[in-house]
């Protein structure tokens, strides 16, 4: 029988000191594939690279070509600091109708950016209450004169749809005839006071509007409400027709019958109410035609 030196029969390992080897190995193995995995997750949790902003041609490309796709329920802006075009989309405009716009964009569709908007954009327009004409509701905007000719700026769409305006829906006080109208394009008209016994206060001066800037609006349907300017020469196209273009932007709620009422910041006149969505229970999104443009239109004046 050979002899059992330690050169001819290995030593058999201790029970303890082999668990604690598989333990070790396990644990180094879990390291190494949790080390893996990482590196491998990395580059995906990592944000995606904000666009770089889009140069002042490239901006126009995609300005216009959102303008050429000739999708209905949006309004769109160029943020110049951003280098993008900004379009909100009401809910009445389906993905067929984005990737339209996108489409139309071509290779400047990475300037555009998409947002949603929950209501749908029409022109605030209502039978109803406040100045009356050709069966519709809408609201008196600025008094504005020329010389000792007095009248009062109103939205282009209320002025499309009456000749002469009057103080109750039963047409018994006359107030004026609509002395000039804009829509689409723009959206304001002038009503002249016809009727001499009716009072016509000012106090406000002509103002550009700011972003950022804090504004009340007043209307005949919901009153007064306050908010913010969110974005300046913004175009809109309403849903079932009409465009217009260089509108302010707010966060202010508005309802149907509101149309032409006044958009100011304390006495500063800023602009007149087009359309929008939402109500004033749940918020929305509110146009508003600056009134300087106005004002230069008719060459008349605030007092």
């Amino acid at each position: 029988m050979a002899p059992h030196g330690p050169d001819t029969q290995r030593a058999l390992p201790s029970p303890r000191r082999s668990t604690v080897r598989n333990k070790r190995t396990r644990l180094l193995a879990v390291a190494a594939g949790l080390a893996a995995a990482t590196a491998l997750a990395l580059p995906g949790a990592q944000a995606a690279p904000a666009p770089a902003p889009a140069g002042a041609a490239q901006l126009a490309r995609a300005d216009a070509a959102v303008l050429d796709a000739g999708v209905g329920g949006i309004a769109w802006h160029v943020d110049k600091a951003a280098g993008r075009v900004v379009v909100t989309a009401d809910s009445t405009v389906s993905d067929a109708e984005l990737a339209t716009i996108r489409r139309s964009a071509g290779t400047d569709a990475g300037a555009l950016t998409v947002r949603r908007d929950q209501g749908v954009f029409t022109p605030l327009l209502a039978a109803g209450d406040a100045i009356y004409g050709g069966g519709y509701r809408c609201s008196l905007g600025f008094n504005v004169r020329s010389g000792s000719t007095y009248s009062f700026l109103t939205a282009g769409h209320c002025g499309d749809v009456a000749a002469t305006w009057y103080t109750s829906s039963a047409q018994t006080t006359l107030i004026g005839s609509t002395a000039g109208s804009s829509f689409p394009g723009n959206d304001y008209a002038l009503v002249r006071y016809d009727n001499a016994s009716l009072t016509h206060p000012g106090g406000f001066t002509a103002a550009d509007a700011q972003v950022g800037e804090s504004v009340t609006r007043r209307g005949s349907t919901t009153g007064t409400h306050s908010g913010t300017v969110t974005a300046l020469n913004v175009t809109v196209r309403y849903s079932g027709g009409g465009t217009v273009r260089g509108m302010i932007q707010t966060n202010v709620c508005a309802e149907p019958g509101d149309s032409g009422g006044p958009l100011y910041d304390g006495s500063k006149a800023l602009g007149i109410t087009s359309g929008g969505s939402g109500n004033c229970s749940s918020g929305g999104t509110t146009f508003y035609q600056p009134v300087t443009e106005a004002l230069a239109k008719y060459k008349v004046s605030l007092y």
